[in-house]
């Protein structure tokens, strides 16, 4: 499908009198704001339409449902008393905000040089970033929502597919539930796998639908890696890193890999 049909599509699916539909042709976007409440989302069509080529997608019905389900969440303002089972990290690159556009300072804590935590609070079939307001009118500390959604990150499950090339094992972890991504910050995962690899334990996290973990045996190992991150990284609703990571001694460092030669330290 052609990317003006695509955004065509969105955009008789989308439209409302309630509601501004812009594209921008440099950018490849397109931008639906509720005019009730002055705010809106900002779409990636081209990484869209290639989930949706991909089939990730059933129907444009459901590509519209996720939409909705998002212009929906920022008429709420949830509670987190009394959803505490429902907070969870959430990864981020270093460049994204950190605060929301209404000027509310994001709850957030350091992870890698590439990487943030955020924390979000689930609603269903989306979820609404946690800021220090939110935090501060629950009565739950920083420390507090941290350690719950870390607690709650370890009930998720874990289903993981597996792949080899050329002699290294190429391990996916995809639950389809928005905190894929959110794995890594599970020490138990990845203690285990370090105990089931055999060579050099590499992680990637090239956007926040999904973890991969490689079991690298060989120079090829390392330049498939690199190349598997860089796809999924350009094709990710929100990419995180097209940077890999060595795991040594429980820690996790960003790594520059360069063609048919091990990694060097950034």
């Amino acid at each position: 499908m052609e990317l003006r049909e695509f955004r065509k599509m969105l955009e008789e699916k989308l439209k409302r009198d309630d509601r501004s539909i812009t594209y921008n042709h440099k950018e490849s976007t397109l931008r639906i704001t509720d005019n009730n409440i002055n705010k809106g989302v900002t779409l990636s069509l081209k990484p869209l339409l290639a989930k949706w080529e991909r089939e990730e997608y059933d129907s444009i019905e459901e590509v519209v449902r996720y939409i909705e389900v998002g212009l929906d969440s920022m008429s709420e303002r949830p509670s987190l008393n009394g959803n505490e089972d429902k907070i969870f990290p959430v990864i981020r690159s270093t460049s994204f905000p950190e605060e929301t556009k209404d000027g509310l300072e994001l709850l957030f804590e350091e992870h890698t040089a590439e990487t943030r935590v955020y924390y979000a609070v689930d609603l269903g079939e989306a979820y609404t970033l946690i800021d220090e307001k939110m935090a501060s009118d629950s009565g739950l500390t920083a420390k507090k929502i941290q350690e719950i959604s870390r607690f709650n990150l370890r009930s998720l499950p874990q289903p993981v597919t597996e792949d080899v090339v050329a002699g290294n094992t190429f391990y996916f972890l995809r639950a389809k539930d928005g905190y894929d991504a959110s794995r890594v910050l599970d020490p138990s995962l990845l203690a285990k796998m370090a105990k089931k690899v055999t060579g050099q334990l590499a992680v990637a996290i090239p956007h926040q639908d999904v973890l991969i973990m490689a079991d690298i045996q060989n120079d090829s190992g390392y330049d498939v890696l690199a190349q598997i991150a860089l796809q999924f990284f350009g094709e990710g609703r929100v990419p995180v890193t097209a940077l890999p990571f060595m795991y040594e001694n429980g820690e996790l460092e960003p790594t520059f890999i360069l063609a048919h030669k091990k990694p060097q330290q950034p």
